[in-house]
Formats: C-alpha cells, sequence, structure tokens
C-alpha cells in the first residue's frame, strides 16, 4: 500500500510540474493567443511532455520515440524555466517593460532547448573511447597481456538503434580487442527492435581474439531464455549467474543483476573457481565492490549509473555508488564502471558522453 502511495504522491507531483510548466511557457511564447489558441498549446504540449509515460502504458514503440524527446524537452525546460520565472518576477521591480522580459525569457527558453538538444544529442551519438591500464599481480595461468574492450549500457531499440550498432562495432574492432565484454541492459526492455533491425548480423562482426561475453542488466527483460537466445545469434556468450574459464587462463564470472530475486552469492559462484589464476567479473550495477575484493576478484566490469546521463545527476550517481564511473582500484581489486554507450529515455547526455572502455591490463607474478 505505500509502495502505491508513493507511486501516486510521484505521479501527482510530475504532473503539477507539467501543468507549471506548459502555463509558463504558453504564457512567455503565446502572449497574445486566443483562448482556443491557449487550449491547444497547453493540450498538444501536455500529451507531447508525457508521453513517454502514455507509450509504456500502451506499449507502443512511435509513442515511447516521441516520448523520449518530449522527457528531453521537459528536462531541459525543468532546469530552465524556474530560474527564468524568478528572474522574470525579480525585475518586475525594475523599469523595464514585463511584456519584453517575457518576450526574452520564451527567446532563452527556446535557445536553451536548441543549445541543450545539439549537445546533448552530439555526447550520446558520438562516441569516445576511454583507456585504463591496470596491472594484475600474484596470479598465474595468464602471462601475456590482455587487450580488453567493454561496452555497456547500449540499451538497443527505438532510438538507439541499427546505425549506433554499426558505430560500436566499427570502434570496437579499431581496438583490435583480445576479450570483448557487454555487463549487462544490452537492450532497451525488449527484444523487438533489436530482432526487426537485424542487429544480431551487426554485432556479429565484432572480432576478438577470445570471444565476446556478456551479462544481463535491469533493462534486459522479457523471457530470458528467448532473450538470451536471441542476443546469442550475435556470437556473444551470455554468462547468467555462470563462469568459464578462457583458453585456461584466466575465468570470467557473468552474475545476473541485482534487481533478480534468485540471484547467486559470489561465494557461490566462486566455489568451482581456480583462484590462482585471474578472474573477472561482470556485474551490471557497481554494487558490494568491497564484497567482491575480499573475495579475490581481480577486476569487476559494470555499467548502469551513465554517470548521471543528465546533469545534475552525476552528483546523485557519485553519491550513490563508490565507482559511479572510471576506474577504481582497491588493493589487488579494480573497479571499471563504464558511462554507457548508449542512453534511457531522453535521447541527449549532458553529463556524460557515449564511450567503450579499452583496458589495457598486464600481468605480473610474484615469487
Amino acid at each position: 500500500m505505500s509502495i502505491w502511495l508513493g507511486f501516486i504522491g510521484v505521479l501527482i507531483v510530475y504532473l503539477c510540474v507539467v501543468v507549471y510548466l506548459t502555463i509558463i511557457t504558453r504564457k512567455w511564447l503565446l502572449p497574445n493567443a486566443s483562448k482556443k489558441q491557449k487550449v491547444i498549446y497547453i493540450v498538444i504540449t501536455n500529451l507531447f511532455l508525457n508521453s513517454f509515460i502514455i507509450g509504456m502504458l500502451v506499449q507502443s514503440s512511435v509513442v515511447r520515440a516521441i516520448g523520449s524527446y518530449g522527457m528531453a524537452i521537459l528536462y531541459i525546460l525543468f532546469i530552465t524555466v524556474p530560474i527564468l520565472h524568478i528572474i522574470v518576477m525579480l525585475l518586475r521591480f525594475s523599469r523595464i517593460s514585463r511584456k519584453i522580459v517575457e518576450q526574452w525569457a520564451g527567446r532563452i527558453t527556446l535557445a536553451f532547448i536548441v543549445v541543450i538538444m545539439c549537445y546533448g544529442t552530439f555526447n550520446a551519438y558520438s562516441p569516445v573511447v576511454h583507456t585504463y591500464d591496470i596491472s594484475i599481480e600474484g596470479k598465474q595461468g595468464q602471462a601475456e597481456p590482455l587487450n580488453i574492450v567493454m561496452a555497456a549500457d547500449m540499451h538497443f531499440g527505438v532510438l538507439s538503434e541499427k546505425n549506433h550498432a554499426k558505430r560500436m562495432v566499427e570502434k570496437i574492432n579499431k581496438l583490435n580487442p583480445d576479450l570483448v565484454l557487454y555487463p549487462g541492459d544490452i537492450v532497451d526492455d525488449n527484444t523487438e527492435v533489436f530482432v526487426k533491425q537485424d542487429m544480431a548480423d551487426i554485432l556479429s562482426e565484432v572480432q576478438s581474439t577470445y570471444g565476446v561475453y556478456a551479462s544481463l542488466g535491469n533493462h534486459d527483460k522479457g523471457d530470458i531464455p528467448d532473450l538470451i537466445q536471441e542476443l546469442e545469434k550475435s556470437g556473444m556468450n551470455v554468462l547468467y549467474d555462470e563462469m568459464t574459464l578462457i583458453n585456461d587462463a584466466f575465468t570470467l564470472i557473468g552474475r545476473k543483476d541485482k534487481t533478480e530475486s534468485e540471484r547467486a552469492s559470489l561465494q557461490e559462484l566462486l566455489e568451482n573457481v581456480d583462484q590462482t589464476k585471474p578472474i573477472i567479473l561482470l556485474d551490471h550495477q557497481p554494487y558490494e565492490l568491497d564484497i567482491a575484493q575480499e573475495a579475490g576478484i581481480d577486476l569487476m566490469v559494470s555499467g548502469h549509473t551513465h554517470h548521471g546521463q543528465l546533469a545534475p545527476f552525476q552528483f546523485i550517481t557519485d553519491r550513490i555508488y563508490e565507482n559511479d564511473w572510471g576506474h577504481l582500484q582497491k588493493e589487488q581489486f579494480h573497479s571499471v564502471v563504464t558511462s554507457g554507450f548508449g542512453f534511457w529515455g531522453p535521447p541527449i547526455r549532458t553529463s556524460s558522453r557515449s564511450e567503450i572502455i579499452q583496458i589495457n591490463v598486464t600481468f605480473v607474478e610474484t615469487e
């Protein structure tokens, strides 16, 4: 009951914010509108800003795609309109005409929408490569350096579509990886668009010495066996609370997502693992780093955080996670978290940029 009350409370606040933004922007952008024009603006704007929620309710990919842009505009309005509204109210005490002030508030709002949408879209669709050099000591088995390439949070779907998948494949192959890892959120809640756009064929072009391995994230939903089957058509190996020994030299472990109730403990997954050899863990959400460290994991790769995706949410993820982005070392243990290759919801990034991670691993034996 309390969960539903909380949900209803959040929904009411959300709708109040949408109504507030609609009324204020109408006043600034259409100051001389007729009653009919006001009604049309309010109805269309409210539908647009709420279309992401509507798209989830009616299970429509098209409406949800429109809604993703609606959410992007809502975000921009939310971070600009209240500040401009305060400035407009303060300037009422000046000699500047109220009409002129509100006109300029409307123009600035439109300018912010254009600038942030362009900047955010560029960050979302123009991925960069970030490289980390790490050293694993005291393990036997793997002697040669490993060139690991990692991508997560692709959220392949309507807006993170086949062209974005092609970009990823091209960038991965240019890095000549020994091993490719996808720690979760490969698809965006279902495989409908993934299958329709033949993304498995695109991803199958990834070239790697030891193969491509993946774990599932909280957005990799649906019938799990069917989902895994579709993903593995691309040549990737999905580790679903499973481990595998690569080249008799190092072990990969892929965990179920933290949201799954039947997820095995790390100790259970390590029962039959040779801990004298390097151990690499794929775990979508970067929680329990201390547990992974104490269990003897050498490298844990994760995603999920998007490094906030939209400013200022990076400050929130920084408080929630011990490592919300980048490389963190704790004695022998290394955590690498990516901001993600795709995006969730709004097809923009303002606190991070779409990225692929390259991890150059060297191994040092101790006597």
